[in-house]
């Protein structure tokens, strides 16, 4: 489904990706990791169209959507879950939700089904969330575009431990669903439960790639990658 093949970005002359190469089929969980610095995000970026890439491919389904505007990548299919959240925090839940709404299986009644606390708040604006509820939201909001895959940045990162299980069991549920998903976590752990592969970045390089079984069956990948 998604296709990212020898992805070269920069800001200004500060180039961060050296020839990115990764891919997520339908219904497959995988996950990009690395520590702090080493070029997740700015993957996230090109491909969503919010960097423009000076080198490689970014293709859905076959379309060539390099270098593409963010409501071009959207229409393709990506559904975004940013760093910080980034809600829009003078609208009410509700209107959060409906901002970014497209026809498909996911509605208000089933984000409400999949996450209560937002139903129970879906009149408060977004500066009234706490950091947990924000987080749900910004998964609503990604999952009403109805996309065919989901892309979340630092998924549980800041949030309190009874959240973060609480983010968790709703990624299970859209695995269980089928979704495509690509997620971006420091929690090696809970990465290696729920995804099915995984791609692992250092210094803008894909320095190592595999299973889940590949990656328990090789456990420096951790020590030499991914701790800090």
């Amino acid at each position: 489904m998604l296709e990212v093949t020898g992805l070269e970005a920069a800001y200004g002359e500060s180039r961060i990706l050296f020839g990115i190469d990764l891919h997520v089929d339908a219904g497959e969980v995988v996950t990009l990791m690395g520590r702090n610095g080493m070029g997740k995000t700015t993957t996230v970026k090109s491909i969503f169209g919010m960097l423009k890439p000076r080198a490689g491919t970014v293709r859905v389904d076959g379309e060539d959507l390099t270098g593409a505007d963010p409501h071009r990548v959207a229409l393709a299919g990506l559904g975004l879950v940013p760093e910080g959240r980034q809600i829009f925090p003078t609208l009410s839940v509700e209107e959060n939700l409906r901002a970014t709404a497209r026809p498909g299986r996911w509605t208000l009644k089933r984000i409400y089904e999949l996450f209560p606390r937002l139903a129970e708040r879906k009149r408060n604006m977004g500066t009234q969330l706490s950091g947990g509820e924000q987080q749900m939201l910004a998964i609503g909001r990604a999952l009403m575009t109805n996309p065919r895959l989901v892309v979340l940045d630092e998924a549980t990162e800041g949030l309190a431990p009874l959240i973060r299980a609480d983010i968790w069991s709703c990624l299970e549920t859209l695995k269980d669903e089928g979704e495509a998903i690509l997620v971006i976590d420091k929690n090696v752990d809970a990465l290696t439960r729920f995804a099915d592969r995984h791609v692992v970045i250092e210094k803008g390089r894909v320095v190592w790639s595999g299973t889940t079984q590949d990656i328990l069956a090789t456990p420096d990948v951790k020590d030499r990658f991914l701790h800090v």
